[in-house]
């Protein structure tokens, strides 16, 4: 196979990092204690316009963080779209609670409110809202829902840093809301993740069980099962670093996504669009191609050319774990059996997208 010349992602660590992380190392601070942990939470909570923000060590115990925080556990269920990344789903198993798998609106790749309403059954607690690939789920709809049915609304940001509503970042509809920094995404700590909300006994609530539990004002006196949940200083001065440019990164990510829009406006492509009333964050530049028996040899054919893809998620109710019992989802399905995530970094160039374009445009000549 030809060596990866251009891969689907990779972080650009250009600004403040290693400044900021020379810090931690000559200051001792390397763990979950130094002055950028605080930091980078308030600078956090203040782009997106929250009040509160907690560090943690990755986005998927942001997510079981966020769960136990609300109080969710066996007995209850949890609407969730099955067209996700596994985490969203495994979250709710950890807790003992329910997942209740919903399918997709066509048009946003999001999780369809009216199937959301199907779903509501006596013994759902909450909602699961996924922001697939950087769009953001209808959030009035599913705020609306979850109020007239005193339900919780959890939006899994994790694929929406920088991603907005009606002008409101996404994260701010949910009662409580997480993010990620893998390091694929749009801002990175390498791993690291954030939980965060406008209640402050939520959040209370949150910092006291990923720091073990432990009570507030007697030392080492645990009065709750915790977790070791904490992000590091290290982490959080790599985060700081790249927030402080996290505006240029969402600029050029739009510019990736233009750009090949231009350069494969010929071609039997559907990319993922930008809804009414929001703004696309373009984590990943996605598109279907028109036979699900397409995307397989068109990744190989990029593949050969040095060009790293990967495909959309398996709906996660087709997982063994999770197909108990049959059920059919068509639009995910759909999405899920023809998607591609073509290379989405800012640092991209027009070069290399019109390389990848060619490419493409050689395969569909001969397909």
């Amino acid at each position: 196979m030809t060596a990866i010349r251009i891969p689907v992602y990779q972080p650009d660590l250009g600004g403040n990092e290693k400044r900021y992380v020379n810090e931690c190392l000559d200051s001792g601070w390397i763990s979950s204690r130094g002055r950028f942990v605080g930091e980078f939470e308030t600078r956090f909570a203040e782009r997106i316009g929250i009040g509160h923000a907690a560090s943690v060590c990755n986005g998927t115990v942001a997510l079981h963080l966020a769960l136990l925080a609300l109080g969710l556990g066996a007995g209850d269920e949890v609407i969730v779209p099955t067209l996700t990344y596994i985490a969203s789903v495994n979250a709710i198993a950890y807790t003992g609670a329910k997942p209740v798998f919903v399918d997709s609106e066509r048009a946003s790749w999001q999780m369809d409110p009216a199937d959301v309403e199907r779903h509501i059954t006596p013994v759902t607690r909450a909602i699961m809202a996924v922001h697939l690939y950087g769009q953001v789920c209808d959030l009035p709809a599913l705020r609306a829902i979850a109020d007239k049915h005193r339900l919780f609304l959890i939006e899994d940001c994790a694929e929406a840093f920088g991603s907005l509503h009606a002008g409101r970042h996404a994260g701010t509809y949910g009662d409580i809301s997480t993010f990620s920094f893998f390091g694929n995404k749009t801002i990175t700590t390498g791993e690291g993740g954030m939980v965060v909300t406008d209640d402050k006994t939520l959040a209370e609530r949150a910092r006291h069980f990923k720091g073990q539990g432990l009570a507030a004002h007697r030392e080492y006196w645990h009065d709750v099962i915790g977790y070791n949940y904490r992000m590091t200083n290290i982490a959080a001065a790599i985060g700081l670093a790249q927030l402080e440019r996290a505006g240029q990164f969402l600029e050029q990510k739009r510019r990736v996504a233009a750009r090949y829009a231009t350069a494969c406006a010929a071609l039997p492509l559907e990319f993922h669009a930008e809804q009414a009333n929001t703004r696309h964050s373009h984590w990943m530049v996605s598109a279907l191609v028109p036979q699900p028996e397409q995307r397989e040899p068109l990744r190989q054919a990029l593949a050969a050319a040095g060009i790293e893809t990967r495909p959309l998620f398996f709906p996660v109710h087709t997982m063994p774990m999770y197909a108990s019992q049959f059920r059919r989802h068509p639009v995910a399905e759909d999405l899920a059996w023809r998607g591609i995530n073509l290379p989405s970094f800012p640092g991209l160039k027009d070069g290399q997208i019109d390389a990848i374009a060619d490419v493409m445009r050689s395969f569909f000549a001969h397909a």
